[in-house]
């Protein structure tokens, strides 16, 4: 099962991928189950247990066309538009990463948390802003990001997994010299845009192990950054465990989980993005992620 959220004309709705296709799950829900699903993602993800069963109902049955739209045809938003809390995001969890950002000294021993703001989120092949007026060392972070399905506090490891609806890609943009200047992150990472995501939700059923998918960063065509989950070095009931330990995660809450190496601003001499650039991320099982820099 993949979850869009998705707009054509002025109707935005909670669509699922099927083929090339967009099925419109609420106006089928409605008219053959007469049944009211919601149209925003985190409400969606919320009470999907309720509805799951209809949702299945769809996937077995045929003849959807009077429902279903070409992936052309409809506007793919980012699968949460508008997050109802900072993205969670897990610094230096692959150790080369932490290596081309400094050292071997670099490489945390407990896990590292920091956070993107609701305003930095995008869709696919939204346009990443350049920022020129505040940033000369914009750079690119392909990611796994986990959402949550399920409310919970102090979640054991054993238990983390039964927390998560499902997966998704994001790009953590990073303006790398505002990340020096402040000392912290929250500002270069939460610049304008600078949190693309997409273009689907992946329904954990469909994932059989989220701790071996391939992932891939390509800038104009050329890789960059080729890595695997498995190279965690806090995989996601470890990240899961830890974060909720004092804090309340909720249905809709977005956790990225790391970049692997080969970052921008890893090369010597570092190469940063520029306007015109187009940021490919493809994570096995998911799909690929394409944002351009304007």
């Amino acid at each position: 099962m993949k979850f869009v959220t998705a707009r054509l004309h002025d109707d935005e709705f909670i669509g699922m991928i099927q083929g090339e296709k967009v099925i419109h799950i609420n106006k089928i829900a409605k008219e053959r189950f007469q049944t009211d699903i919601p149209t925003n993602m985190i409400s969606f993800i919320e009470h999907f247990h309720y509805f799951e069963h209809i949702i299945k109902e769809i996937i077995e049955e045929k003849g959807h066309d009077a429902f279903s739209y070409s992936i052309e045809e409809t506007e793919l938003l980012a699968p949460i538009p508008r997050p109802s809390k900072n993205v969670f995001c897990v610094g230096k969890n692959y150790r080369d990463h932490a290596i081309e950002m400094g050292s071997e000294q670099d490489i945390p021993t407990n896990l590292m948390m920091f956070s993107k703001a609701p305003t930095a989120v995008v869709g696919p092949d939204a346009p990443i802003l350049r920022h020129e007026d505040v940033t000369d060392e914009l750079d690119y972070e392909g990611e796994l990001a986990v959402i949550i399905g399920k409310k919970g506090k102090a979640i054991s490891k054993a238990d983390a997994l039964h927390h998560v609806f499902g997966y998704t890609i994001l790009n953590d943009i990073t303006a790398r010299d505002l990340q020096s200047k402040h000392k912290q992150f929250l500002i270069g990472k939460s610049l304008d845009t600078s949190c693309p995501m997409g273009p689907f939700i992946v329904h954990k059923s469909e994932i059989e192990n989220a701790a071996n998918l391939h992932i891939e960063t390509r800038v104009n065509g050329e890789i960059r950054q080729d890595g695997n989950t498995e190279q965690f070095i806090f995989p996601i009931e470890e990240i899961i465990e830890t974060l909720s330990k004092g804090t309340t995660l909720e249905p809709g809450d977005i956790i990225a989980t790391g970049t692997p190496a080969g970052v921008g601003k890893g090369f010597n001499p570092p190469i940063f993005l520029s306007s015109g650039d187009i940021i490919e991320i493809t994570v096995e099982g998911i799909g690929t992620l394409r944002n351009k820099v304007q």
